[in-house]
This record gives structure tokens, C-alpha cells and sequence, in this order.
């Protein structure tokens, strides 16, 4: 017996399961099930999209006691799905139109129940595939920018503050992403993998004292600076797009999904990963010799920017202590945040090259295509390393990380 033993959620059991919870009874016919698939392609968790006989469905995503990428070797606490479901309803609080609906949280089996977004595409699946969703980028700005100002001083108040940071703790998940994040890149411990052609890349990465040093401020950052509850773990695999008609894409059409990772952190840190998945889909272009897409890939930075950073501004006229947060200070912290969003991006950038979880943006590329595009989001890490602190404004970014991918990417 251990210490978080329950029953595991499989095909054969689901019917069951829904019967017994009357909330998800009354929305799913569990005597009429057509369709039961496990469909979680992530690293901890099992995830099953449930249809009945009328076409009703949801999903159900259950947290195992230990990371499912490696199996009970690498155990973790299944606590963490009652944490994503507290940060649920907290990001729905802040922006219901980019959160997925939640239906049912069940602390015993660490399961939650949500809407099926079966009819959307996982935004990094849709980069991939050379889609092109306008608009993508500045609503996932806008819900960094409601999150941040909603759950932070500038937007609660100050006790309700205090006790928001006691109850989203997250030490467990805190810990990987500390590690495989910013500590791993530069120090493996053997998880570390990358084609032979960049290890001399990698090597070089790892051995260069300005970006390690960055690396520790940037730990520094992420472990002390309880700034608002963040996502934790936002990038183009967490996002789900939607078409509309005549290929607009409506608000609705963009959801921000999976947020176990989620914590009181740093609003950069979201931020920052979402730019260093923009620049893996650009280096994939790049590589794949389509330049004019390579650069839309990168100008979704300044969408993302934008977008959060206006609607920051619409909503600070409703902050909490207007006599000593002025404008002044709105657009200080502007600047501050898109300063630190360029250093966590370079972390991102590295780890996905050289760590344990990669992208399929850079993966499923041949190898001799693939060595150009990890060397050239390799160097664009190291770059935004060593120029964090001089970035003012979104262009700035743009400039630093396209200089790296141009130049690796003529030389293939």
C-alpha cells in the first residue's frame, strides 16, 4: 500500500466511472458510449475523450503517481491535478473565453473532467503543418496580460494576495522545470540527448560562462519572484486553435489548456516561452528553406507583445493602489517584464534543443535538416543570454534571435 493508491482510469472502467459522477452522468450517457481513446501524448499524465451514442463528450485526464514518460522509476505526486484544477478556475475567473470549461474535479482519483476540444489543433501541430492562424498570438498575449494583472497585487487584494500564493504551491513541478530548465542544459546529468552533429554545440552551450551565469539568475528569478499565478508551462503544445469561416479566427478559437505546472511565479516566464516557441517554429522554417514563413514565425513575437501589453494597460486603470502605481511605473514594469521574457526564452530555447523533452518542431525534421535548425536555436539561445538586459522592445528580440537563424540557415 503507498501513499496515493487509487484506480487507475482505462477504457473498460470509464463507463463506470462517469456513472457514478452525477455531474458528468448529466452530460455524457454512460450506458451509450461509442467512443473511449487515450489520446495524452504528454510526459506525466493519461488523457481519454469519452463520446456517447448522441454525440456528447468530454475528457478526462487523470494524474499518475509518478511521470508517465519514465514510469515508477520517476515517481511524482498525482496532487498536482488538484492544483491544475484550482489553477482552472482561477484562469477561467481571469479569462473565461481562452480557458478551457471545467466540469468535475475529483480530488480522490485526481481526475478532472473538461470540455472536449476535439475540434481544434494543437497550435504547435498547426505551425507545423504550415498553418497559419492571424490573430493566434495576440489573444495568448491577452491571457497572459488578464492572468497576471487579475491574480496579482496590482489587480486583488493584498491578503487575498497572500493567501493565493499559500495555496498554489507547487514545489513538486517547480522542480523539474528548475532542473530540466535552467540547471540541465548547462549540467547534465545524463538525460541530456542531442544529434552528433551538435554536440560541439551543445558542449559550447554549456561551457560558455555568460549564458550559465544567465541561467542562475534566471533560476533565481523563477524560484523567488511570486509576481501572479502563471500558466508554468505555456507554449504552442498548450494552445488549441480553431479556424472560423473564411479564415478569420474568432476569440473563442484560441484555448489555453494544461496548466499542472502552474504557480505564483514570474509573468515573464509565460511570456518567455511562448517567444522560444516562435523561434523553434522559425528555425524549422528556416531550415526547410521557406524564409518568408520563417519570418511570419518570428513576427508572432511581436503579436504576442502587443497584445499582452495593451491589454495590461486597459486594465491597469482598475489596479488596486493607483497613488503609488502610476502610468510611470505600468510601463517600467512593461519593460522589466519583456527584459526577463527574452532570459527565460533563452533558456526554453535550450533545453527543448539539448534536454529530456524536446519539440517536434526541430525532431521530426530530417537529421542532416535538423543539425542546421538545433545549432541555429542554440545560438539564438546564447545570444538572448548575453542581451537580455538591453532588449526594449519586441523588434529587439526579433533582430537578435533572426540574425542567428539567417546565418545558420544559409549555410545549409
Amino acid at each position: 500500500m503507498t501513499a496515493h493508491e487509487y484506480e487507475f482510469l482505462t477504457t473498460e472502467n470509464i463507463p463506470d466511472y462517469i456513472a457514478s459522477q452525477p455531474e458528468l452522468a448529466r452530460r455524457i450517457d454512460s450506458s451509450n458510449i461509442v467512443e473511449c481513446k487515450e489520446v495524452g501524448d504528454g510526459n506525466l499524465n493519461v488523457v481519454f475523450i469519452v463520446t456517447d451514442g448522441n454525440g456528447e463528450s468530454l475528457v478526462l485526464k487523470q494524474s499518475l503517481p509518478y511521470v508517465r514518460m519514465t514510469g515508477e522509476g520517476w515517481p511524482m505526486t498525482p496532487e498536482r491535478a488538484n492544483r491544475e484544477a484550482h489553477a482552472l478556475a482561477r484562469q477561467y475567473g481571469a479569462d473565461p473565453v481562452h480557458t478551457v470549461s471545467l466540469f468535475k474535479h475529483d480530488p480522490d482519483r485526481y481526475v478532472i473532467a473538461m470540455e472536449d476540444l476535439s475540434s481544434y489543433t494543437v497550435w504547435r501541430t498547426a505551425l507545423n503543418n504550415g498553418e497559419r492562424h492571424e490573430g493566434a498570438a495576440r489573444q495568448v498575449g491577452e491571457f497572459v496580460a488578464r492572468l497576471a494583472f487579475a491574480t496579482s497585487v496590482y489587480g486583488m487584494d493584498r491578503f487575498d494576495y497572500a493567501q493565493a500564493v499559500a495555496e498554489t504551491q507547487n514545489p513538486d513541478l517547480c522542480t523539474i522545470t528548475e532542473d530540466l530548465v535552467f540547471t540541465e542544459p548547462a549540467f547534465d546529468i545524463g538525460r541530456n540527448e542531442v544529434l552528433p552533429a551538435n554536440e560541439p554545440d551543445a558542449r559550447a552551450l554549456a561551457e560558455d560562462s555568460i549564458f550559465v551565469a544567465a541561467m542562475g539568475q534566471a533560476k533565481f528569478m523563477f524560484m523567488t519572484h511570486a509576481e501572479a499565478l502563471i500558466h508554468g508551462d505555456l507554449h504552442t503544445g498548450s494552445v488549441m486553435v480553431r479556424q472560423a469561416n473564411q479564415g478569420e479566427l474568432a476569440s473563442s478559437d484560441v484555448r489555453v489548456f494544461d496548466p499542472e505546472f502552474a504557480f505564483y511565479g514570474p509573468v515573464a516566464f509565460d511570456v518567455g516561452a511562448v517567444f522560444a516557441n516562435f523561434t523553434f517554429a522559425s528555425a524549422r522554417a528556416r531550415a526547410l528553406g521557406e524564409d518568408e514563413r520563417a519570418q511570419w514565425c518570428l513576427d508572432q513575437v511581436h503579436e504576442l507583445w502587443e497584445g499582452f501589453e495593451v491589454t495590461f494597460r486597459e486594465l491597469w486603470a482598475g489596479r488596486e493602489n493607483p497613488t503609488v502605481w502610476d502610468s510611470a511605473h505600468c510601463e517600467w514594469q512593461l519593460g522589466q517584464w519583456l527584459r526577463e521574457s527574452t532570459l527565460f526564452a533563452s533558456a526554453k530555447m535550450a533545453r527543448r534543443i539539448v534536454g529530456a523533452a524536446k519539440v517536434t518542431d526541430i525532431q521530426t525534421l530530417a537529421p542532416a535538416v535538423r543539425e542546421h535548425a538545433a545549432r541555429a536555436v542554440l545560438r539564438a539561445s546564447r545570444a538572448c543570454a548575453a542581451g537580455w538586459q538591453d532588449i526594449h522592445a519586441s523588434a529587439d528580440f526579433t533582430r537578435l534571435v533572426g540574425d542567428e537563424l539567417t546565418a545558420i540557415g544559409t549555410s545549409r
